[in-house]
């Protein structure tokens, strides 16, 4: 399958690229950071399934953490972005994840959130690195939307994972980049909306 890049979806849409500017432009409450990374050659956040444990009205929350979670402790960062490489203002992420021991709460909201970026378009989330289960790696889902727009359904998984190569859904293009932080491991990502 093709990548689409923000190019190649700006030339195959210039009408609608000019009307979405103008609706972004005269709603703008802030001038437009870009982000030094950011690339228009650069491919938009891939989307990717659901899955079967998503539930929806999630508590809004930084911190999917408590003392019953079972788990390494994380945290994931990253900034949301539009396809002119613009910070997206007021963008929602709705977080959910196994537990280190690749059980998710069907009952409860454990390991479950959502949250909106801050005034710069980013965000920052307190979890922990999922365990495996049958035929999955690990992996983070989430749900992107920009105010107005269609929601993304994606996954953020880790480099390097010795289980990405068993899980016919690992996308290196979804690997977040890892650090360390005060002791613990630091996932960022970087989402980038088809959003003009």
């Amino acid at each position: 399958m093709a990548t689409i890049t923000r190019r190649k979806l700006i030339q195959a849409s210039p009408l609608v690229l000019a009307g979405s500017q103008a609706l972004l432009s005269a709603g703008a409450n802030a001038a437009p950071r870009r982000s030094p990374a950011c690339d228009m050659d650069g491919p938009l956040t891939p989307d990717q399934i659901e899955g079967p444990y998503f539930k929806p009205a999630s508590p809004q929350r930084m911190t999917l953490l408590d003392d019953t979670i079972q788990g390494e402790r994380m945290i994931v960062e990253g900034t949301v972005y539009d396809a002119n490489c613009k910070p997206i203002l007021g963008a929602l992420l709705d977080f959910w994840q196994a537990d280190g021991n690749g059980e998710y709460d069907n009952t409860n909201f454990g390991l479950r959130g959502h949250q909106y970026v801050d005034g710069e378009a980013r965000f920052h989330l307190e979890t922990v690195v999922p365990g495996y289960y049958p035929r999955r790696t690990r992996h983070i889902h989430v749900k992107v939307q920009a105010p107005g727009h269609p929601i993304l359904t994606t996954q953020l998984y880790f480099p390097e994972d010795p289980g990405n190569k068993r899980d016919p859904l690992f996308d290196k293009g979804l690997a977040m980049k890892m650090s360390e932080r005060g002791g613990r491991k630091v996932g960022w990502y970087d989402f980038v909306l088809a959003v003009f």
